[in-house]
């Protein structure tokens, strides 16, 4: 083989070896930083990864809300209409944060089924739910809708 085509041949497998390693870095730090949104359903069902960043949210129940009077930490549970799911946060909640009004929180599940919320977010507006809260409370509604029937297809 001529020395010019042998270094030729040499550079373009450096580069594709080069290409292959950085797909293959980019591909692992975008896994490693998704947050994925998992409903209070889903959670209670136990599809949620323990130990992972994901995001949860709902409808904040009217009553949940528990501060410390020595602290920043509160407590307070999310519904979807079907299930509930209990937030611990440590840290200032937003402004718009209200009882009744959507919120998103961002942790880890821990064993109890607590998410340990690192970030809560609320909503903008009065008019606005965020699209994966207004998804999931749909969903939970048409279940409800649907076991109210056989409920009543049964009775009859």
């Amino acid at each position: 083989m001529h020395p010019l085509r042998k270094q030729r041949l040499q550079f373009v497998i450096l580069i594709v070896v080069a290409a292959t390693v950085v797909v293959g870095l980019v591909v692992y730090m975008l896994g490693q930083n998704a947050n994925y949104f998992y409903t209070p359903s889903q959670i209670a069902a136990g599809e949620a990864p323990q130990g992972v960043h994901i995001r949860a949210g709902g409808m904040v129940v009217e009553g949940s809300v528990q501060r410390s009077p020595d602290s920043l930490d509160v407590q307070f549970a999310v519904t979807d209409g079907a299930s509930l799911l209990v937030i611990q946060h440590s840290g200032i909640l937003p402004d718009l944060f209200d009882e009744g009004e959507a919120a998103i929180a961002a942790g880890m599940i821990d064993e109890n089924l607590v998410l340990q919320a690192t970030e809560v977010l609320a909503k903008h507006d009065e008019k606005y739910t965020p699209p994966e809260v207004a998804d999931a409370m749909n969903e939970a509604y048409q279940r409800k809708q649907e076991y109210k029937q056989t409920q009543k297809s049964g009775a009859q």
